[in-house]
């Protein structure tokens, strides 16, 4: 299968750079697979669109403030890290830019007592840093306290509010980048959801700076799907294997719930309580085991998660409701509109 099969023209004033007053304000589309047809609503109208009895899974990860800048000694070069995720040997893997690194180099960070040494690469733009304190507060705790929320490349400035990058549901860091399809909801239209007889079931997948990365390679088959840590507790197997038994609909609140479902499930389409990594690449041909319908933002052309999204919904499909968003000038990914697709 050809990467060019999810191509599409991106006119690139339509990146949203930054996210509405109120979040549920923003616009959703709403595509059924089986008719094809296509209605535009408001987010915050999400409770009429769904069924009594549905259950909607959202991944509950908040970014870890990884974003930090050094300087390189003795010299004085200014870097910037992205702390992506630990590493076995207790070190970090980031992305850097700035400066040149090689292995042996050190960072220091403005006079704080933290240190940083270059161990591995960089690769690619990729380095595993291995920080130290002077003393107290730990590596770790001066690392948090020093960074701050990393944006996604493609948002040029800063957001005068860094919890808009976080959903309101947030709870453990240890994503790089938010699960962008809950950053629609609010505390008021949970409880509208509530009150529509629509449950709510809770995930976690770390999701990693890599899901921006488009897929350079010219067959999809030889692109190799990084690797995200994921749990589904207990709960919420037992929501989603009871919600399927009744005959409720199981809604995926972006990709990252449709990887961890999908991964923790057998192939009857029962889901069991599992915690691990998944490299599942899911593109069309796969078949789905528990996701009844996916809300999801828009995303990047050539992307592995516009290739979840045809999957799901229909190649010529969803290329085809990209063209209406484009069309009708819909704000894209990550502060911008979604699309719900039942």
């Amino acid at each position: 299968m050809k990467t060019d099969l999810f191509d599409y023209q991106l006119p690139r004033e339509l990146i949203a750079q930054q996210p509405l007053p109120e979040r549920d304000a923003s616009r959703l589309m709403s595509l059924e697979r089986c008719s094809g047809s296509v209605t535009h609503h408001a987010f915050r109208d999400l409770p009429g669109l769904l069924r009594r009895g549905d259950l909607l899974v959202v991944n509950t990860t908040r970014v870890f403030p990884g974003r930090l800048n050094a300087r390189k000694e003795p010299t004085g070069g200014a870097v910037e890290l992205l702390l992506l995720e630990k590493t076995d040997r207790g070190a970090w893997s980031a992305m850097t830019r700035g400066a040149s690194l090689r292995p042996g180099v050190e960072l220091s960070f403005a006079g704080s007592g933290i240190t940083a040494e270059v161990i591995e690469g960089p690769v690619e733009g990729r380095a595993e840093v291995r920080f130290e304190s002077a003393g107290k507060p730990s590596p770790d705790e001066a690392v948090s306290a020093l960074g701050r929320v990393p944006l996604p490349p493609y948002i040029t400035g800063e957001i005068d509010d860094p919890e808009r990058y976080q959903t309101v549901y947030s709870e453990r860091e240890s994503s790089a980048a938010a699960p962008t399809a809950g950053l629609h909801f609010t505390r008021r239209l949970l409880t509208e959801l509530g009150k529509a007889g629509i449950q709510v079931a809770s995930l976690e997948l770390a999701v990693g700076m890599d899901t921006f990365v488009p897929v350079r390679e010219e067959d999809v088959e030889d692109h190799r799907m990084h690797s995200e840590s994921f749990a589904v507790g207990g709960p919420c197997a037992r929501a989603v294997n009871e919600t399927r038994s009744r005959g409720g609909r199981i809604v995926a609140v972006g990709t990252t719930a449709v990887r961890a479902l999908e991964s923790a499930a057998h192939s009857d389409g029962a889901v069991e309580p599992r915690a691990g990594s998944t490299t599942l690449f899911i593109t069309p041909g796969y078949s789905f085991k528990v996701v009844d319908a996916l809300i999801t933002n828009f995303h990047f052309p050539r992307s592995t998660l516009l290739m979840l999204v045809c999957a799901f919904g229909g190649r010529e499909l969803i290329l085809g409701a990209y063209e209406t968003a484009v069309r009708k000038r819909y704000r894209l990914y990550s502060f911008g509109d979604a699309m719900l697709v039942t």
